[in-house]
């Protein structure tokens, strides 16, 4: 881990495109400002583990879910009137 100081106002370079300046110091708080481009996602850490949960709950219901899905999907009738799936 790279561990640097900074100053109100001075900021740190990750790589070309993310930039990470110090806007405020008060009460035990730095306020960051992050500067990157728009395909770099940027997240709180406790944001993060949030999402990867849920990205998870959602993976492990999906085949359930599609399942459902399709069952609920109204059958195809061909021209004797026998019904099949619309796959």
């Amino acid at each position: 881990m790279l561990v640097l100081t900074r100053r109100r106002g001075q900021a740190i370079c990750i790589g070309d495109n993310i930039r990470i300046v110090v806007t405020r110091i008060e009460d035990g708080q730095v306020r960051l400002g992050i500067e990157s481009s728009d395909n770099v996602t940027i997240l709180r850490e406790e944001l993060l583990e949030t999402v990867k949960q849920a990205n998870q709950s959602a993976l492990s219901s999906a085949p359930e879910a599609f399942n459902h899905w399709l069952n609920q999907q109204p059958k195809a009738v061909d021209d004797a009137g026998n019904t099949k799936d619309k796959a």
